[in-house]
């Protein structure tokens, strides 16, 4: 199949969770995953409809968005703080926020600049060893820490879960949606509507529990590609 008939099968499937689960579908953004995609198969998905793109690496990324024509690009992979100037202001979200340090380095490159820098606050749901993000019991002290940061925009939450069926992971993507209804209460001003989770095993899982953002890679583009340093 095509890159945009892979497309098109994802766009079907997120649409189908999300009525199932009584929610429109336009309230889920898909973000096609493009790590090791060459820029031009990425230009086919955008031309078949893809409006956002997210990104591992912060080189992939800066590497990319010339050719690229000004899309939407998240960055979804860990970030060293010593990165984070190279990407703030580049990236529309920053998914990937997992220590208040990281925070506040961001917040003082998002204010040289004199912008607001969206970001997300990856949560470890699995407290999975093999994972990235905060343990859950310390997301309330990540929160209050981030919502003083006035040039960084909070906007939600993020997860990887540990390897597993699709059936078990849904069970960690409710856990980060309840999670974020308690944080949200114990944190009325901060805006934690987003939920990125899901990826291309398990997406419709996802949307079915609530998912604002799912990170689609291999459902839209393939296999990916190994890079031959």
């Amino acid at each position: 199949m095509s890159i945009a008939d892979n497309l098109k099968t994802v766009q079907e499937k997120i649409a189908a969770a999300a009525l199932a689960s009584g929610r429109r579908p336009e309230d889920v953004k898909l973000i096609a995953v493009t790590k090791t995609v060459p820029a031009e198969r990425v230009r086919e998905a955008l031309a078949a409809g893809a409006e956002r793109i997210g990104e591992n690496r912060v080189q992939e990324l800066l590497s990319k968005l010339p050719a690229l024509g000004g899309v939407e690009a998240h960055l979804i992979g860990q970030l060293q703080s010593n990165k984070a100037r190279m990407v703030v202001g580049k990236a529309a979200c920053i998914h990937s926020v997992d220590r208040l340090s990281l925070a506040q380095e961001l917040e003082r490159c998002a204010k040289k600049q004199g912008i607001t820098q969206d970001i997300l606050l990856e949560v470890n749901i699995g407290k999975d060893p093999a994972k990235g993000g905060v343990m859950p019991e310390l997301l309330g002290e990540l929160i209050a820490g981030v919502v003083a940061l006035p040039h960084l925009r909070l906007c939600g939450l993020m997860t990887v879960p540990p390897i597993c069926p699709p059936k078990e992971a849904r069970g960690y993507f409710a856990g980060l949606r309840e999670l974020r209804n308690g944080m949200q209460a114990q944190f009325p001003a901060a805006d934690l509507s987003e939920l990125s989770m899901g990826m291309s095993a398990d997406y419709p899982e996802a949307v079915m529990e609530g998912a604002t953002m799912v990170r689609v890679g291999s459902a839209i583009f393939g296999k990916r590609e190994k890079i031959l340093n």
